[in-house]
C-alpha cells in the first residue's frame, strides 16, 4: 500500500497538481457564461462537467510531464529544480514517456466525445502545450507560449458548450495569456543567473530585472484591459466588473510584494494568483445569478 501511495505522491510532485488552480476557474468561467447566454442557465449538465474536468486534467498532466521530460538536462544542474522526480530518479524516463502518451490519448479521446471541433482542435492544442519547453531553448517568447497554453482554457470551455469560438472567449483567452506570461516573468527572475550561464532564453536573462518588471506590469495591464473587453462583449454586469477591479488590486499587490522583497516571488506567484482565479470565477458566477 505504501508503494502505491509513494507513486501517487511522486506523480503529484511531477505535475504539481495544485497548480491546476490557475487554469480551471477560467475553463468554468467560459462554460457558465456560454451556457447562461445560450440556455438561460449556468448549469450545462453532468456529462460536460465530467468531460471538461477530464480534458483539463489530462491536458495539464500532458503539459507538465512533457515539460519535465524535455527539461531533464536543464533541471538537473539548477539547484531550484534538481529535486524534481524527473531528475532525482524517483520516476524513470520510460515511465514519464508512458504518462505523457497516456494523457495525450485521454485528452484526444475526451475531446472526441465532446464535439467535432473539440476533437479537431485537440491536436494543435497539444502542440502548443508542449511548445513552452522547446521555445525557451531558442526564444524569449517562451513566456507568451506558456501564457497561451493556459489562455486556451476559456476557448476550450466555449467550444465544449457551443461548438464554436465566440469573440468574448478570445478576449478572455488573451487576458489569461497575458496574466500567466506576466507572472511567469516574475517567477523567471529566480533563474536569471542560471539562464545566462546556460544560454537559455528568457526575458530576465536577456533584458535584466528592471525591464522584466516593467514588461510584467505591461502584460498585467493588458490582462485587465482584455478582461474588460470580455465582460463588455459577453454582456456581463456589475459583479463581473467588480471581479476585474479586485483582480487588478491583486495584481498590483503582487508587483508590490516582488518589488519590495525579491525572496517572496513564490508567495506572489502561488498564493495571490491562486486566489485571483477563484475570486474572478466567484464574481462571474454571482453576475450570472
Amino acid at each position: 500500500m505504501y508503494k502505491y501511495i509513494k507513486i501517487i505522491k511522486d506523480i503529484g510532485d511531477l505535475i504539481v497538481f495544485k497548480h491546476s488552480i490557475f487554469s480551471l476557474p477560467f475553463i468554468f468561467i467560459s462554460m457558465i457564461v456560454y451556457s447562461s447566454n445560450l440556455n438561460g442557465t449556468m448549469w450545462f449538465g453532468w456529462k460536460l462537467l465530467f468531460l471538461g474536468l477530464l480534458a483539463a486534467i489530462s491536458a495539464r498532466n500532458f503539459a507538465m510531464s512533457f515539460n519535465r521530460w524535455a527539461d531533464r538536462d536543464i533541471d538537473k544542474f539548477n539547484p531550484r529544480t534538481a529535486l524534481r522526480p524527473s531528475v532525482d530518479g524517483r520516476i524513470g524516463v520510460k515511465n514519464i514517456e508512458i504518462f505523457i502518451i497516456a494523457n495525450a490519448l485521454i485528452f484526444i479521446i475526451v475531446a472526441y466525445f465532446i464535439n467535432a471541433l473539440a476533437f479537431y482542435l485537440s491536436f494543435p492544442i497539444l502542440a502548443i502545450l508542449g511548445g513552452y519547453s522547446i521555445f525557451k531553448r531558442f526564444s524569449e517568447t517562451a513566456h507568451l507560449v506558456l501564457g497561451l497554453s493556459l489562455g486556451l482554457a476559456p476557448i476550450a470551455g466555449a467550444v465544449a458548450i457551443g461548438g464554436d469560438i465566440p469573440l468574448w472567449s478570445v478576449m478572455l483567452c488573451i487576458g489569461v495569456s497575458y496574466w500567466v506570461a506576466g507572472f511567469d516573468l516574475l517567477y523567471s527572475l529566480q533563474d536569471i543567473e542560471y539562464d545566462k550561464a546556460n544560454n537559455l532564453f528568457s526575458i530576465p536573462s536577456k533584458y535584466g530585472k528592471d525591464a522584466t518588471m516593467f514588461m510584467s506590469k505591461l502584460f498585467h495591464f493588458q490582462t485587465i484591459l482584455f478582461w474588460l473587453f470580455f465582460i463588455y462583449i459577453a454582456h456581463l454586469g456589475i459583479w463581473a466588473y467588480i471581479g476585474v477591479l479586485i483582480s487588478a488590486i491583486i495584481l498590483y499587490q503582487e508587483h508590490k510584494i516582488v518589488a519590495k522583497d525579491f525572496s517572496k516571488i513564490d508567495k506572489a506567484f502561488f498564493t495571490l494568483n491562486g486566489y485571483l482565479g477563484i475570486i474572478f470565477f466567484i464574481f462571474i458566477w454571482f453576475d450570472r445569478i
